[in-house]
């Protein structure tokens, strides 16, 4: 198995373990109970036999749970005893979500004006106006994967590491959000106008004035 490989099925692992440690975390499984058998999990998860092993072991080395030999793994407790920050986000829901979104929302936007490139700029007009199409086309599901992208090359403008993957860990969660959230497009096409006046903030290279539209937008005294 090739390096890449390897990368991409730790990433399935990884993400196959926080699925399960916040179904445990929500009582889906209850502490003391077996999980579902490797089978049963490959199928609920959509994955191989090793990337279900592989995300099983990562959680039994939290002590979330025990693999027993010959009789199944067992949930131990609900929450990890060293839960990371990064976990912690991925349990977020709802309001919670949102609200940890918008804490970094702002400083994401004033440093993509500072730090942006040409390139960026092209990335960030390529999905707002993905948004703009699909939700003027009443497709909630593209016009909400359209606005994560517009934000999260937003982030990528920013140049700052630990911002984008403070972002990719909340998107991943808040496109499922969002999903329940909005059943039409209206609310989208309402602030298209607040996201082209973020763009060209972030493209005149104005970080005071990108502020001001990102705080706006996630409903914050400007």
């Amino acid at each position: 198995m090739n390096k890449e490989n390897i990368i991409k099925r730790m990433s399935l692992a990884d993400d196959v373990a926080s699925r399960l440690q916040q179904k445990i975390s929500k009582g889906e499984f209850a502490v003391g109970t077996k999980l579902p058998t490797e089978p049963e999990l490959m199928a609920v998860f959509g994955v191989g036999r090793s990337t279900i092993r592989e995300a099983v072991r990562n959680l039994s080395n939290t002590g979330l749970v025990r693999v027993q030999q010959g009789l199944g793994t067992f949930v131990e407790k609900q929450q990890a005893d060293s839960e990371s920050m990064s976990e912690r986000f991925l349990r977020a829901k709802g309001r919670e979500l949102n609200e940890i979104r918008q804490l970094f929302e702002l400083k994401v936007a004033e440093k993509a004006a500072l730090h942006r490139t040409d390139k960026d700029i092209v990335e960030m007009k390529k999905y707002l106006a993905e948004r703009r199409e699909m939700a003027a086309a009443n497709i909630p599901a593209a016009c909400i994967e359209a606005d994560i992208n517009f934000h999260l090359s937003i982030a990528r403008a920013s140049q700052s590491e630990i911002l984008l993957d403070l972002y990719k860990t909340v998107a991943r969660n808040l496109k499922e959000y969002f999903s329940e959230l909005f059943i039409d497009t209206e609310s989208f096409v309402q602030t298209q106008i607040l996201h082209e006046e973020l763009l060209q903030s972030i493209t005149d290279q104005n970080p005071q004035k990108a502020w001001e539209c990102a705080a706006k937008i996630t409903g914050q005294p400007v």
